[in-house]
């Protein structure tokens, strides 16, 4: 089972590598494109609809919202090009992973953050 569910999140993410390649393809029509950089920004932002720390709630959009719109948008998408793609997002996910662009988007993210409270709290001070 364990098997299967990994096999399950590897082909999720290679779909949303997928939808990435599409949102920038100029073959793909304009209201998947639109909706396929949308769902591409979610699914690979750190960022969630649903905090993780609610319990079972916090699933929700990984294990159920996410895929659903996933098979929504690749329903919009031509299948041979959505095949094509496919083959394209496959070779993609298998590169290996670079730690300094994990890192850096980290960095950046830790950096807008500490800016941001800065700002709060310089502006709430000088109420």
């Amino acid at each position: 089972m364990l098997a299967r569910l990994r096999s399950w999140a590897r082909a999720v993410r290679r779909d949303a590598l997928l939808l990435w390649l599409a949102a920038r393809d100029p073959r793909v029509p304009p209201a998947a494109k639109l909706l396929a950089a949308a769902i591409a920004a979610y699914a690979f932002s750190p960022l969630d609809l649903i905090p993780d720390a609610i319990p079972l709630l916090g699933l929700l959009d990984e294990a159920i919202l996410l895929p659903l719109l996933v098979l929504l948008t690749l329903r919009l998408i031509p299948p041979a090009l959505r095949e094509e793609l496919r083959a394209r997002a496959a070779t993609l996910a298998e590169r290996p992973v670079s730690r300094a662009g994990a890192a850096l988007v980290v960095a950046l993210w830790a950096a807008a953050t500490a800016l941001g409270a800065w700002w709060l709290f310089a502006r709430l001070a000088g109420d």
